[in-house]
């Protein structure tokens, strides 16, 4: 058996751990490790962007003293979805994906049974 990858270097200890945590519990292939490098960035970013609101508040206000929503708030939002989405793709949680597809987001309003 071929020793698992390290950790990338860049990412946080915490996640790091999280990392070889999913090594010693699942088998992955290349493009697994990839996808999981992907989630872990996301999950940093995640982290990251979260303790600037904690420090700093959801809202700034601009040159003419209206409240602005800060960047951060769509980095957390947007790293939080991309980590959930990879987390979907690598199915850590060793269920099955479900034979029928997923429901198409668009309907068919003049369908009628």
């Amino acid at each position: 058996m071929a020793k698992p990858p390290k950790a990338p270097v860049h990412l946080r200890p915490a996640t790091q751990k999280w990392w070889r945590s999913v090594l010693a519990d699942f088998d992955l292939e290349d493009h697994h490790l990839r996808l999981l490098q992907l989630a872990a960035e996301a999950w940093d970013q995640a982290q990251g962007a979260r303790e600037v609101l904690d420090k700093d508040g959801q809202t700034f206000m601009d040159r003419f003293g209206q409240p602005k929503e800060r960047p951060e708030v769509g980095i957390l939002q947007n790293a939080r979805i991309a980590f959930a989405r990879l987390l979907r793709e690598l199915a850590l949680d060793g269920i099955d994906a479900p034979e029928a597809p997923r429901m198409s987001r668009t309907r068919d309003y003049g369908r009628r049974a």
